[in-house]
């Protein structure tokens, strides 16, 4: 079992950065991974894929309400979301999510694995 501890949340102002990170521990990320993060705006709702990269291949996908915006990144064991132009709409908690050899990146019910969450509250 992967622990997955994400950081990086805090408050900002419309219009700013916050860049999340996501440790994984004991473990590094090779071959035919999906890694997510995932985002939930009102607790009870369920939660929606933000952006997700595929280990193999680098391919990256992105929610339409952040393409422009959000950047998705990796190392060997760690996970990043840069978040730029932010909007008082991105205000959520946000998680990260790891994946073996998944088929639909965004989709929260693929992953098995998840972080704590971070929050990240935007002001207009």
């Amino acid at each position: 079992q992967v622990q997955l501890v994400e950081s990086g949340g805090g408050s900002v102002q419309a219009g700013g950065s916050l860049r999340l990170s996501c440790a994984a521990s004991r473990y590094t990320y090779s071959w035919n991974w999906c890694l997510g993060w995932f985002r939930r705006t009102t607790p009870g709702k369920e939660r929606e894929g933000v952006a997700a990269i595929r280990t193999t291949g680098g391919s990256t996908d992105y929610a339409d309400s952040v393409k422009g915006r959000f950047t998705i990144s990796r190392d060997n064991a760690n996970l990043y979301l840069q978040m730029d132009s932010l909007k008082p709409e991105d205000t959520a908690m946000y998680y990260c999510a790891v994946k073996w050899a998944c088929s639909a990146t965004l989709s929260p019910y693929e992953y098995d694995q998840w972080g704590q969450g971070t929050q990240v509250t935007v002001s207009s």
